[in-house]
């Protein structure tokens, strides 16, 4: 026989909700995946120019969030068993996993929210220098032309923008229409670059501080159950 009562009520909440968990971490090392390959962000952050590489801040935290969601499923799997078995052990591991993970989406919050706006800042920064470098090499050295031009070109085609603001677009699309560059989209677009990278990582930004608030709010109630149902097993009479 196993627990009876409202402790064994605990005992199939607690399997529901690491069930949850289990499945949300499957969502979220498969949104995870997605911004590593999203082509959207790949594109702009595998741009290169002159040996300077795009910032690549924005994966550091894809790929903590790729490590997390892989750990999740380990550990709900884990919280799964225990509850079904009803093993002191295995809960007592499982309180302490989530313990460890539920301390380290905190501090990788804290850290987040402290460089919410890095990765905009860094792209944009990155996008500057190559405009800039794009437009003084079209007038100076014809020869670093077709490198810079490619690399800019590849932000505006991605992105639907041009220039760094409204008269840098109309500047840019200016001497296209000229002739003498071939930087903007074939489409006529006046959206600031800046812009576009800035609505671009927010919005990505958002979908991981939502998916982590999901996480932890589960997490918090698994412990509270995962101590409710260890408590509840060594206080049983059958055991």
């Amino acid at each position: 026989m196993g627990v009876e009562g409202c402790t064994k009520c605990i005992k199939y909440l607690l399997f529901f909700f690491n069930f949850i968990f289990w499945l949300a971490g499957g969502v979220i090392l498969g949104v995870a995946l997605w911004l590593r390959h999203d082509p959207q962000t790949s594109n702009l952050l595998e741009l290169k120019l002159d040996g300077a590489q795009a910032p690549s801040t924005f994966y550091i935290s894809v790929h903590i969030l790729i490590a997390v969601g892989a750990v999740m499923m380990v550990v709900g799997f884990l919280g799964c068993y225990g509850a079904i078995q009803e093993s002191q052990c295995l809960l007592g591991t499982f309180f302490a996993c989530l313990v460890i993970l539920f301390a380290s989406e905190v501090a990788a919050g804290i850290w987040g929210f402290m460089h919410k706006d890095t990765v905009s800042k860094e792209m944009i920064i990155f996008y500057d220098s190559v405009y800039d470098k794009a437009i003084s090499d079209t007038i100076i050295d014809n020869s670093k032309r077709q490198a810079a031009s490619s690399v800019l070109k590849a932000f505006h085609e991605t992105l639907d923008c041009c220039g760094k603001g409204r008269l840098t677009s109309i500047m840019t699309t200016l001497t296209d229409q000229l002739g003498a560059t071939n930087l903007c989209p074939k489409a006529i677009s006046m959206t600031s670059c800046h812009t576009r990278i800035e609505d671009l990582f927010s919005d990505k930004i958002y979908l991981i501080g939502i998916a982590a608030l999901v996480v932890a709010v589960i997490m918090i109630f698994e412990m509270i159950f995962s101590m409710v149902l260890c408590c509840g097993i060594r206080n049983s009479p059958v055991y």
